[in-house]
């Protein structure tokens, strides 16, 4: 089974290509999405909408916010779990903090993620020794808690409540929860393996060794409370009848974060929206799309603005540190240099 599975994948990288199968998927989601939300959107009433905005309860907005602070809260321990996993012990907690916070509150607006958030993470912590390979490392050990927390969430809650999915993918009860046991089942069997003896996956210099047994279920338990948090929020932003219940919310929640993740667009835009517009049926569109713009300005705009304004600040002071130090520390020329050695040479003849 293995060995077909390896030849497929060879025949398809031979054929077409990796790369190019990935941007096909992406514009295919994309596509969709597009046509859902003109057909959605096309008679929808903006002063509904409005009346909407303004219906929202203040204080389901504040515990919104509060599950959005929480959500980043956790994404920080995913930058510190990696840094643990690849032996960078010496990094301490504010600088990880920074770092996960900074990284993804950029990488969920401007979009590829992989590439955007791993070149705030090269910028911070190439200045405490870690080279690019290291910050790949960290990039791939965070991804693996984002995807370990992903099919966590969506295989119990789809095993659980499989008519929750079908509004989005369209597939009848049995078969969501088909695939949400088969989704436990390699989750387990992930598991057991790490668990059996240490892992590693990689070649040479880019090697890394896996997270163990009591690590996985450490590491599924950050994005577990990363995605529970983010879901909350959304559910907090929606209005309370009719009730769909948690669980709901959470695979849709996760279903549509997933196809807005593939789809590689800055903040799933329009991909994520359109998921949500068609999986929470049972409410009013300007209900739901005055709840998503709510959720757009808290976890995405806000600390988006939060991130700019930490790093430019940051720059501003290594930049202003820098030219200080250089005033304090002139460099040493060929002019300057023998005068140097020549007083350095006195100082040593007196003493």
């Amino acid at each position: 089974m293995v060995e077909m599975l390896r030849a497929v994948a060879r025949f398809f990288q031979r054929t077409i290509g990796w790369n190019r199968i990935g941007v096909m998927l992406s514009i295919a989601i994309i596509s969709v999405a597009a046509v859902v939300l003109f057909h959605m959107l096309r008679d929808i009433n903006v002063e509904e909408v409005i009346a909407a905005l303004k219906a929202t309860a203040p204080a389901h907005i504040a515990a919104a916010a509060f599950f959005v602070a929480c959500g980043y809260f956790t994404l920080t321990f995913y930058d510190l779990f990696a840094l643990r996993t690849i032996g960078r012990k010496e990094i301490p907690y504010r600088i990880a903090a920074l770092t996960g916070f900074t990284s993804y509150s950029i990488g969920h607006n401007v979009g590829a993620t992989v590439f955007t958030g791993g070149a705030v993470r090269y910028r911070i912590y190439s200045a405490y020794g870690l080279d690019a390979i290291e910050v790949a490392k960290i990039c791939f050990v965070a991804g693996l808690t984002f995807w370990l927390g992903n099919a966590t969430v969506l295989g119990l809650g789809v095993t659980y409540h499989p008519q929750a999915a079908g509004p989005i993918d369209q597939l009848p009860p049995w078969l969501n929860r088909t695939l949400g046991i088969v989704i436990l089942l390699v989750l387990i069997s992930y598991i057991a393996w790490v668990w059996s003896a240490p892992r590693e996956i990689g070649q040479r210099e880019w090697k890394v060794e896996l997270p163990n047994g009591p690590s996985t279920l450490l590491q599924i338990g950050i994005g577990i409370l990363d995605l529970g948090s983010c879901a909350l929020a959304m559910y907090m932003l929606l209005p309370t009848h009719p009730d769909i219940g948690f669980v709901t919310m959470a695979v849709v929640f996760v279903s549509a974060t997933l196809l807005g993740f593939a789809s590689h667009a800055p903040g799933g835009l329009g991909v994520f929206d359109a998921a949500m517009l068609v999986a929470l049926w049972q409410f009013d569109k300007e209900s739901v799309l005055a709840g998503l713009l709510l959720f757009r300005l808290l976890y995405y705009l806000v600390p988006f603005a939060l991130a700019l304004a930490i790093l430019g600040t940051r720059e501003i002071w290594l930049n202003v540190n820098g030219s200080r130090r250089a005033i304090a520390e002139p460099p040493i020329t060929s002019v300057t240099a023998p005068l140097r050695t020549e007083i350095e040479s006195e100082k040593a003849d007196s003493g």
